[in-house]
Order: C-alpha cells, then sequence, then structure tokens
C-alpha cells in the first residue's frame, strides 16, 4: 500500500507479521500446526520448580511418535478446510517444554514430522533453561538443512515478576539459554506476556527494550489471560491492589508503545491471543481477538507511527 510507510507489508499492517514473512519465504500461504509432544517441564517435575507458572493451563500427556503424527494429520486437515491454497506446513511443539527430554526421544519425534508431506520445516516452543548442549547441537543440526524456529518463553524480564509466576528462572537464565541458540545461528521467537501481576507500564517496555536489544528473529506479544484451575486464577480473585487486568484500549496503547521500540526486522508472531472460552475467567473482550488486532492497527494509524519508529528512543 503506499500510504503504509512500513517496509515489511503489503497490507495496512504496520508491523512485521509472521504470515507476511512466510508468504515472503515460502511463496504462498504456510500453515502451523500447534501439537502436544507429550513433553514434561522442568518447572513441573521438580528440576527447577513445581507446579509449573502460575498461569499455565497445559496438561502433561505422555505421546508416542505415532501418536503425533496422527495430531500432526488432524491439525493439518482441519488448516487445510480453512485455507486450500496453503502451499506447506510447519509442526509446531506447542505443549509445555519440547527440548526436555533424551536425545533420542527429541529425534525420533522430530524426525517423523520433517519427513511429512508438504512439511517446510518445524517450531519448536521450550525454555531457556532446557537446552544441554547436545541438544543445541542437534537444533543447529536441523537449522542448517531445514527451516527452523526455536521459541522461548521469557514473559518477563523483570526477576521479581519472574517470581512471582513461578517462572523457575530469571533473566540471566534466560539470556545464558538465548546465547546457546543465537551463537549456533538458530532463530529464536522470543514470548512475552503483558499485564502479568505487579507490573505496570515501565515494566512491560523495560522488557520489550531488554528483548528488542537482543535482535530476535521474531517476537509474540501475549496477554494475560486468567484461566479456570490455574493458581494465577487462585491470586486473582484474592483481588489484590497491584494485580488488575488491562483494559482492551490499554493492551493496545501497550503494545502500539512495544512494537514502535521492536527493530523492524523482527518478525511479529502474535499481538495479542484469544483463550479458550470455556477456560476464560478474565479479561472476558479478550475473545474478540480480530477487534484487538483491529484496533492495534487503527492506533498506529491514528499515532502515524509503525514498528521500530521509536526503536532507540528514550521511554522514560
Amino acid at each position: 500500500m503506499t500510504d503504509n510507510p512500513f517496509p515489511y507489508s503489503r497490507s495496512n499492517k504496520r508491523y512485521y507479521t509472521w504470515d507476511y514473512f512466510l508468504r515472503e519465504k515460502f511463496g504462498g500461504k504456510v500453515s502451523k500446526v500447534s501439537l502436544d509432544g507429550g513433553f514434561s517441564c522442568p518447572n513441573i517435575d521438580g528440576t527447577c520448580g513445581k507446579g509449573g507458572c502460575t498461569y499455565c493451563s497445559y496438561a502433561f500427556r505422555r505421546q508416542t511418535p505415532g501418536t503425533l503424527l496422527a495430531q500432526f494429520e488432524a491439525g493439518k486437515n482441519l488448516l487445510h478446510k480453512k485455507w486450500p491454497d496453503t502451499v506447506g506446513y510447519i509442526p509446531y511443539l506447542q505443549a509445555n517444554t519440547n527440548t526436555y527430554a533424551p536425545l533420542e526421544e527429541l529425534k525420533a519425534k522430530y524426525e517423523i514430522l520433517l519427513r511429512q508431506e508438504k512439511v517446510l520445516g518445524l517450531a519448536i516452543a521450550t525454555r531457556a533453561d532446557a537446552l544441554p548442549e547436545e541438544v543445541c547441537d542437534y537444533l543447529a543440526e536441523i537449522n542448517r538443512r531445514t527451516f527452523l524456529m526455536v521459541e522461548l518463553g521469557l514473559q518477563s524480564a523483570s526477576d521479581k515478576t519472574a517470581k512471582r509466576i513461578n517462572r523457575g528462572h530469571d533473566w540471566k537464565t534466560f539470556l545464558e539459554g538465548y546465547q546457546k541458540l543465537f551463537e549456533r545461528g538458530i532463530p529464536v521467537c522470543i514470548h512475552i506476556i503483558n499485564g502479568l501481576p505487579g507490573e505496570v507500564r515501565e515494566d512491560m517496555l523495560t522488557t520489550i527494550q531488554e528483548v528488542a536489544a537482543l535482535k530476535p528473529a521474531c517476537v509474540k506479544i501475549h496477554l494475560l489471560h486468567i484461566l479456570k484451575g490455574t493458581p494465577m486464577a487462585e491470586e486473582f480473585a484474592q483481588k489484590l491492589e497491584d494485580f488488575q487486568m488491562m483494559d482492551r484500549q490499554e493492551y493496545v496503547n501497550i503494545v502500539c508503545d512495544q512494537l514502535e521500540l521492536l527493530p523492524p526486522e523482527t518478525v511479529i508472531q502474535r499481538v495479542t491471543g484469544d483463550g479458550l472460552r470455556e477456560e476464560l475467567i478474565a479479561p472476558l473482550w479478550s475473545i474478540k481477538k480480530l477487534v484487538v488486532m483491529n484496533e492495534i492497527d487503527k492506533e498506529l494509524v491514528r499515532r502515524d507511527s509503525w514498528q521500530g519508529k521509536r526503536q532507540f528512543a528514550n521511554i522514560f
């Protein structure tokens, strides 16, 4: 669009979308298929903590390579009905910590997915404290032969927040894990969550500045969801003074602030999310994800702004 000043866009989006990146790389629509690989988590089994992060609702379900493949086929078929022009698929090992297993188990599960028809690569969600050297070397080998994206949950750069949400590691540990991948040339997508308990605007902007300085391949910006059955739901029910949910406009504003501070070359895989309706306690406005995304687009236009416009600005 001639009236859009952002260079990495062919639409009204003033940030570098995942869809745009994939279409440019692979020549058409690419669908990401979310999977549960049956892995546990060091923050669940007692290695670094128990109970998991307080917002987490994932259950640990043991999966074999065969059942993993059945998941992938079902997900692929569902996405094909929605986007019949899809040129290929990226299996996304999403649930829990998908590098937290013996190397041979990882190889069995990763490789069976990579061998499937029309698979263009692999996305792996994990934690910075679950990246032993031999696993990183194997990931580097995958990255040399196909497309790979390792997704690292950070959520917040604040150690105070990490402790409150029972994250199980601190900022220093995150940097050490990120460096292992970075030095091997492995693309990383960093996840952050806006609206965590105890955090204010300055905390969220500090997190995005720390992330921006790392110049990751991708970023996912999540909205905190309070889900039934989680420790955070219990904390939310206490109505603590420093734990208030953002309203929609507050969230839109902070996301636009964050986009302005990120390098324009960093792909934005997500700017919000929608929890399962039957599990969601708050915020209920998040159910209308497309409305939130449209409001972000409109706010960037209102500001005459775009991703990276204030990349080196002093925000405080």
